[in-house]
Order: C-alpha cells, then sequence, then structure tokens
C-alpha cells in the first residue's frame, strides 16, 4: 500500500507543479501580449511621425523650388498644375 500512496504522492507532487508552471506561463503570456500591444502602439505613432515629415519634405521642396531653386523644380509645376485643376474643377462644381 505504501508503494501505492508514494505514487499517489509523486503523481501530486507533479500535478502541482504542472500547474505551478501553467499559471507562470499565462502571466509572462500576458506581459507579452502587454508588450506587444505597447510596441504596436509606438510603430503606429512613429509611422504617422513619419507621413507627417513626408508631407513637410514636400512641402519644403515645393516651397524650395518656388524661391529660385533648379532642383525639383518640374515637381513644383506640376503640383501648381494639379491644385489649380482642383480649384477650377471646385469652382466648377459651384456654378452648377
Amino acid at each position: 500500500m505504501s508503494v501505492i500512496a508514494e505514487i499517489i504522492d509523486t503523481l501530486e507532487y507533479k500535478v502541482e507543479k504542472l500547474f505551478e508552471k501553467s499559471k507562470a506561463l499565462e502571466k509572462n503570456n500576458q506581459e507579452l501580449r502587454l508588450e506587444l500591444a505597447k510596441a504596436s502602439q509606438i510603430i503606429q505613432k512613429k509611422s504617422e511621425e513619419m507621413d507627417a515629415l513626408r508631407k513637410q519634405y514636400e512641402t519644403l521642396k515645393i516651397a524650395n523650388s518656388l524661391l529660385g531653386s533648379d532642383n525639383n523644380k518640374r515637381e513644383t509645376k506640376l503640383k501648381i498644375n494639379s491644385l489649380i485643376r482642383e480649384i477650377d474643377y471646385c469652382i466648377a462644381q459651384l456654378s452648377d
């Protein structure tokens, strides 16, 4: 009977250890999920900042071209033409 009692004790001990390990892994998993969520927010924020900086860069290129720089002159003319077309379209829509 003592052999069966030892087996049961050993089994209970192992089950208890497995339960503790499971709890620790669940806690670790939750911490990793929080860390992943924070990292995703940071990535989203940096992506938005990058987009804003790209727009600012394009604006600065156009402004530089308007001030007399020969660089990006063609792009500036195309952008101005595009804006004029958009304004003409808006005026046409308003006059209808």
